[in-house]
């Protein structure tokens, strides 16, 4: 994903939520709808969870430090992982609260036009953000549904916009129909199930997001296509004849550590070996640019040694190591 991208989806969101946020608050002084107290809180958490996917994006552009050698990168990650934490408590753990709050002490709503308005202008400005975040994910996510772009995405921000985006489209119109059966039935427990069923959607999402960001922070390898790209790359048939094993792990978003024991010749001279070593890395490079940190390791490999091996993901067995 371009971090382009990614920001002008937050910042779209950004923007719109806080308008929604204002709107949804004043409908609530004015009608006493707890679906639009719920609405507003929850508005108010996404505007916040924006500012920390942009606060997360900007600390990590640090330049990598004697204590932090591989840069700043999953700052990313750590953030998303909050904004999962904030729509728990804020917005999921709050509308659930107000919900039950309002079914066990139900009043009828005033000035229903407010509420009704604010709901209708909130879904037109919710529309145009989450429209904005789908043309943004549709140029990276390639070939792969939703879900799947979703669950492998390597990049937080645009998934958890999206989410945020689709849960507030939802949400309200849970609150709409709360507000809605509200006034036709005269009977205020309705606007308090519409609460509850929006705080249920929330916590529901949140679990989503914490658990995609989390195997982000655990370290993810690479996808299988930059793998594919990454062992093409490696070897030139010539003096790097194969690969013993590999790993890969994402750094960041946009940086990539690649790992390799190669298979050399035992008759090639060290400068050979040292030359062919330089020329699979820029090959990587070329082929994954976003392969910035390699790491490549020449050995003799005996195939009898390796077939011994009790797990094909480990170094091959026996003294050809």
């Amino acid at each position: 994903m371009s971090a382009s991208g990614g920001t002008k989806a937050i910042v779209a969101a950004l923007v719109a939520n806080l308008a929604i946020a204002v709107a949804k608050f004043v409908a609530f002084l004015f009608s006493g709808s707890s679906s639009m107290l719920a609405e507003s809180v929850h508005s108010l958490a996404d505007s916040g969870n924006q500012g920390l996917l942009l606060l997360g994006g900007k600390k990590a552009k640090r330049e990598a430090t004697p204590q932090h050698p591989f840069g700043y990168g999953r700052e990313r990650y750590i953030y998303a992982f909050l904004v999962s934490i904030v729509l728990f408590t804020v917005g999921g753990m709050f509308a659930i609260y107000e919900g039950i709050e309002k079914i066990n002490h139900p009043h009828p709503i005033e000035a229903w036009y407010w509420p009704v308005g604010v709901l209708v202008f909130a879904i037109i400005a919710e529309s145009f953000s989450f429209r904005t975040a789908i043309h943004e994910s549709n140029a990276v996510r390639g070939k792969q549904t939703w879900t799947q772009f979703v669950r492998r995405a390597k990049a937080p921000e645009l998934p958890v916009v999206l989410l945020e985006d689709l849960g507030a489209l939802v949400g309200l119109v849970l609150a709409l129909g709360g507000v809605g059966l509200a006034l036709l039935t005269g009977d205020g427990v309705w606007d308090g199930i519409g609460t509850l069923c929006i705080g249920v959607l929330l916590i529901g999402i949140a679990i989503v997001l914490a658990a995609e960001t989390k195997s982000l922070l655990l370290g993810e390898a690479a996808g299988t296509e930059e793998v594919e790209k990454i062992q093409a790359a490696l070897v030139d048939g010539d003096v790097v004849t194969g690969i013993i094993h590999m790993r890969t792990l994402h750094l960041g978003p946009e940086e990539l550590l690649v790992a390799a024991k190669i298979a050399v010749q035992g008759n090639d001279t060290a400068t050979q070996v040292a030359q062919a070593i330089d020329a699979a890395e820029a090959r990587i490079r070329e082929a994954v640019p976003i392969a910035r940190v390699i790491y490549l390791e020449p050995d003799i490999y005996n195939a009898a040694a390796a077939a011994t091996g009790t797990n094909p993901g480990k170094s091959p067995a026996g003294p050809a190591l």
